[in-house]
């Protein structure tokens, strides 16, 4: 036995001598089976044995959903005392399978193609029980001496795909402490928002006398640098992160410029040019210009060299959320598509969307590697100043080594797998896109882009006119009503899922509002059957809802 096992095994046995006559030695001796390294073995291998059926159970699952109201569900969560003394684990897996488990969504489902949430690649799973059981805190190197480095390297290897610059930049920049390629953290939402911190201190930092926005505020620096406001100009369609990204910097919502859209849900360049000519007129400082590379509602791309030509034009930073679309990059067929994310200051990427990685992963990659350095943090008992801690340059403090997942991806998924999978899921998108043109019951509402598609159910008594394009508001009012009941008896079924949104389309020359239905074609496990299967199901259920109205009049005069 080792050394430090004695001593382990040693200190229990005295804890357990000196206490064994107090009252609390039953619940103390329980407590500390749990963290025993050298007892815990066996019993966390039966704990395994039980959770690994149930992971089984429910991966296997066709259905995406079970049945049961949500306002029940609710009341199973009722109870707020804490149990006094430590649960039998096996009655805690009971409670889990019983209440939690069986009424969670199976998102690995081939059958669930409405968010983009996905199946996970089975690497996943011992991985994430190596990460949680090293337990490292990636904030600085003193509790993550090898992850710290380990993470830098798997963020190079993603700003190169994106950036692609010489060798000898890498070699400069991977482990140099005062340099940044990327920030590894919780989500795309995150990323976004530590973007436009950037772009903000960057560009109201400290000069002559000012010390900067830092550390003077937002009101002095734009008092200091001559400003009547500052602003962040982007698509109508960008995520809602910039919303808090707004309200967090101090700018306020209403100072984030939404640009009106396209027929392709692009940007519209030249009002996005106006936009910045009016914003230099009105002495506005323009924090950032944001392209969209994959919108979180139909996954279509902006015109990203267009918008950096005019960001470069204005002096402005520019920044790409690439949260979805991103991934494109490993595809040879469909990179094309982001041409121009090369010239962005910044860029989004989320990697529990289309890297396929467990929630948690969000990342935002720096073109300049010290740009960063305008939001560094420093104290003297953690994060010091020139040390290599990651934690100095990020918005969150402590977090876990999430960083495994990540280069675990790239090495056992690789260029030419993650390349597989993006061009699979576009050509199934295609594929239903094809099938619902095919189909008098769907309309389809935009060519997709990449692996998001929009369409809605027309009634039969109104598809005649839908097809000549002749539908009056009163028509698409009811259409949307239908659709959304369709939607909403599909997700409570269980057996199928896709989501819905809304969007904005041109009948007889008006603008109209529509509820659209909205699948996201990722998930690997999802076949050319699925999406068939998906289609059905919607054709019986809306079949259902029109006899269940059609006899609605004859059961209320009964």
């Amino acid at each position: 036995m080792a050394l430090s096992q004695q001593r382990q095994e040693k200190n229990k046995q005295n804890f357990f001598l000196e206490n064994e006559l107090t009252p609390q030695y039953a619940v103390a001796n329980e407590v500390m089976q749990l963290f025993a390294p050298s007892n815990n073995l066996s019993i966390e291998s039966k704990m395994g044995v039980q959770t690994d059926t149930l992971v089984d159970d429910f991966l296997s699952a066709i259905n995406t959903n079970s049945d049961i109201n949500f306002n029940d569900l609710v009341e199973t969560f009722a109870d707020s005392q804490v149990p006094i003394n430590p649960t039998n684990f096996d009655s805690y897996l009971d409670y889990l399978a019983n209440n939690v488990i069986n009424h969670s969504i199976h998102t690995s489902s081939p059958r669930f193609i409405g968010h983009m949430t996905s199946a996970l690649p089975c690497f996943v799973r011992p991985i994430a029980k190596l990460m949680t059981a090293m337990n490292q805190n990636v904030v600085k190197i003193e509790t993550a001496k090898a992850f710290s480095p380990y993470e830098r390297q798997a963020l190079a290897m993603m700003h190169r795909l994106i950036y692609n610059f010489p060798n000898e930049f890498y070699s400069e920049h991977i482990q140099n402490s005062q340099s940044t390629l990327g920030i590894l953290v919780s989500g795309g939402t995150a990323a976004n928002i530590i973007a436009l911190w950037c772009a903000r201190n960057k560009s109201l930092g400290a000069k002559n006398s000012f010390a900067g926005v830092e550390k003077e505020g937002l009101a002095a620096a734009l008092d200091y640098y001559g400003y009547q406001g500052a602003v962040v100009i982007g698509s109508e369609l960008m995520h809602y992160s910039f919303d808090k990204a707004a309200d967090l910097l101090g700018i306020g919502t209403h100072s984030l410029i939404k640009i009106p859209t396209n027929a392709n849900n692009q940007v519209d360049l030249p009002a996005l040019r106006q936009a910045v000519a009016d914003c230099h007129a009105k002495n506005l400082h323009i924090i950032a210009i944001a392209g969209v590379a994959g919108t979180t509602d139909s996954g279509n791309i902006d015109s990203l060299l267009d918008i950096a030509e005019i960001a470069q034009a204005a002096n402005v930073h520019f920044h790409v959320d690439a949260a979805w679309g991103g991934p494109l990059i490993f595809s040879e067929q469909h990179r094309q598509k982001l041409v121009g994310i090369e010239c962005a200051d910044s860029v989004t990427i989320d990697g529990h969307k289309q890297l396929y990685l467990p929630m948690g992963i969000g990342m935002v990659f720096m073109r300049e590697p010290y740009l960063a350095s305008s939001i560094e943090k420093n104290a003297s008992y953690t994060m010091r100043k020139g040390s290599f801690d990651l934690g100095k340059r990020a918005l969150e403090g402590s977090r876990a080594g999430m960083a495994l997942f990540l280069h675990a991806g790239l090495h056992l998924i690789g260029l030419k797998g993650y390349e597989f999978l993006i061009d699979a899921g576009i050509e199934k998108t295609q594929y239903m896109a094809a099938q619902i043109t095919t189909m008098s019951e769907f309309e389809l509402l935009s060519q997709p882009d990449i692996n998001l598609l929009l369409y809605r159910y027309i009634p039969e008594s109104l598809r005649e006119l839908a097809v000549k394009k002749q539908l009056t508001e009163t028509d698409n009012q009811q259409i949307n009503i239908f659709n959304e009941r369709l939607q909403k008896t599909q997700r409570q079924a269980g057996r199928t899922f896709i989501s819905r949104t809304t969007k904005t389309i041109t009948y007889l020359e008006k603008e109209t509002s529509v509820t659209a239905l909205r699948a996201v074609i990722a998930n690997p496990l999802t076949t050319k059957d699925d999406i068939d299967a998906v289609l059905n199901d919607q054709i019986q259920i809306a079949l259902d809802l029109s006899i269940s109205d059609s006899l609605e009049p004859t059961q209320s005069r009964a």
